[in-house]
């Protein structure tokens, strides 16, 4: 039975989703094996341009492979980000469908769609500090992750090279009314939004694969960016974001990545000095029937 899962796993370190395009701050084109399991707890640490104020927010996450086409993330949001103490958020679900795969030895090309969906009890009202004139500004760098409701979706390329892995999401934002909260956009705040990215993931150890109880460590740097479209809320920003990754036993995975701004013109609440540490765990053949 163990030889089995070994080789279970090393084909889907391998072949499914290789290790280096399993990126910290978006998801690639593939997915994760079927019939697998996996939770996540992503812990957010940022410091806030308003007050100086260092703010978390923790995202609870449990991931389904549905086949090896589909996969659906559940998710929740808790934190202090846009109040002061601490407190749920609200929650969101996530699905893709890969389209498209074209398989090489060492090598692969993935394409998805992907959908998010975000239902947020939190204000609008966050002021992201001064303009010239000493007047406050409010907060329009919004996001569906405990920041606003809404919906995103878009597509997903990545190509995979040997050791290299190289991915590229393009998405649209629809932007509602919060719980409770109207989103007003004649103060400023967008109802739409491009996001974009470019990551690439390299594998740097081990050097070859003998087991699957081998140590995984990853290099990654991610470019991220946004453009609000229309009315008040015009405004762009590229965040370039590197870190580090750790699976142990090819089941368990730990995350660090620092996020900062490189370029922006936009009201953001928190454009530098983002932490991000995660921890994830995946069980395989979990949802398989038993016989």
């Amino acid at each position: 039975m163990k030889r089995i899962l070994a080789i279970g796993i090393l084909i889907w370190l391998s072949g499914t989703v290789s290790a280096q395009e399993l990126y910290v701050n978006s998801e690639p084109a593939s997915n994760m094996p079927a019939k697998a399991l996996g939770f996540r707890l992503t812990d957010k640490i940022f410091k806030l341009s308003t007050d100086g104020r260092v703010a978390t927010r923790l995202e609870p996450e449990i991931m389904f492979g549905i086949s090896k086409n589909w996969m659906v993330h559940a998710q929740a949001f808790y934190g202090n980000a846009m109040q002061v103490s601490n407190r749920f958020e609200g929650a969101g679900v996530y699905a893709k469908y890969r389209f498209y795969s074209s398989d090489q030895p060492h090598a692969h090309f993935r394409m998805a769609a992907y959908l998010r969906a975000s239902v947020v009890d939190n204000p609008f009202i966050q002021q992201a500090g001064e303009d010239l004139n000493g007047k406050n500004v409010v907060n329009q760098d919004l996001d569906l992750e405990g920041g606003v409701s809404g919906v995103n979706g878009g597509v997903v390329a990545t190509q995979l090279i040997h050791k290299l892995a190289l991915s590229s999401t393009v998405g649209y934002n629809r932007y509602m009314n919060n719980v409770n909260h109207h989103l007003d956009t004649e103060l400023g705040l967008p109802a739409q939004a491009m996001n974009y990215s470019l990551s690439a993931g390299y594998l740097l150890l081990p050097r070859k694969y003998k087991s699957y109880e081998q140590t995984n460590l990853n290099l990654y740097v991610e470019l991220l960016g946004k453009s609000n479209m229309g009315g008040l809320a015009n405004g762009t920003y590229l965040d370039i974001a590197p870190a580090i990754q750790f699976i142990f036993n090819s089941t368990t995975r730990l995350d660090v990545s620092y996020r900062t701004e490189l370029y922006g013109n936009m009201n953001r609440m928190s454009p530098y000095n983002n932490f991000l540490i995660r921890v994830e765990h995946n069980i395989f053949n979990a949802l398989k029937r038993k016989s």
